[in-house]
C-alpha cells in the first residue's frame, strides 16, 4: 500500500516559538519555573493548540532551560502530543540523547503543571529525568477540565522515588487550579474542545 503514513511531527506552536528568545537561559528558583509553566499552560488553551498543560525540562542544579513543551493534541491531530511528551522529546532531540539521565549528562528535571496522566507517567519514567516537580496531584484537574487522566495507582510517586526520581508536589498549586477553572468556564461556554473525556467504561 502506498497511502500509509510514514512519519508524524510534534512541533511547538508558532506563538511559543516566537517567545523562545525572550525566555531566560536558566531558572534556578523552583517557583519561577512553575510560574512559567502555568503561564504557558494558560496561553496554550487560549491559542487553541490543546489542553491547558505545559512542561519544562531543565538542568536540575543549574536551572539551565533545556526545552519547553505545551499540549499540541489539537494542533497536531496526535493524541499522544501532551506537554510532557513534547518537552521530553525536544530535550532528547536537542541533546542528541534518548536517556536524559546518562552518565555524561547533568541531572535533568521535568516541571509540569499537574500530575502526569498515565501516558506521561511512563514517558517521564523512561526519559531518564532525575526529578519531577508538579503543581498538584489531586482530583481538581479532572473535576475542573473534564479530562480523563487514566487509572494511575495511589503509589505513583513512590514508584518514581524507587527508581531514583525525586518528586516534589505543591508548587504554585492555586495558580494551576485557576488555569483549570478558566479553561472549564470556556468549555462550558463552548469555547474549547475537551478531548479524551469519555471516562471509564462500566
Amino acid at each position: 500500500m502506498t497511502d500509509l503514513a510514514t512519519a508524524f511531527i510534534l512541533a511547538l506552536p508558532p506563538w511559543l516559538i516566537d517567545e523562545l528568545p525572550a525566555l531566560p537561559e536558566s531558572i534556578v528558583d523552583p517557583v519561577e519555573r512553575m510560574r512559567l509553566v502555568n503561564r504557558l499552560a494558560d496561553r496554550n488553551w487560549r491559542e487553541g493548540n490543546g489542553g491547558p498543560f505545559a512542561a519544562l525540562v531543565v538542568e536540575r542544579d543549574s536551572g539551565r532551560l533545556v526545552s519547553v513543551g505545551v499540549n499540541v493534541v489539537l494542533a497536531s491531530g496526535i493524541s499522544s502530543a501532551h506537554a510532557e511528551v513534547t518537552a521530553l522529546g525536544l530535550a532528547q532531540a536537542g541533546l542528541g540523547a534518548w536517556d536524559l539521565g546518562g552518565d555524561d549528562l547533568p541531572a535533568h528535571e521535568l516541571i509540569v503543571n499537574w500530575r502526569p496522566c498515565i501516558q506521561c507517567y511512563g514517558a517521564a519514567m523512561w526519559a531518564g529525568v532525575r526529578s519531577l516537580s508538579i503543581a498538584g496531584d489531586g482530583p481538581e484537574l479532572e473535576t475542573l477540565t473534564g479530562f480523563d487522566e487514566g487509572p494511575l495507582t495511589a503509589d505513583w510517586a513512590a514508584q518514581f522515588e524507587a527508581r531514583g526520581i525525586e518528586v516534589t508536589i505543591g508548587i504554585e498549586r492555586d495558580a494551576a487550579i485557576d488555569v483549570f477553572r478558566q479553561y472549564r468556564a470556556a468549555a462550558e461556554a463552548g469555547g474549547v474542545v475537551v478531548y479524551n473525556a469519555r471516562g471509564s467504561a462500566d
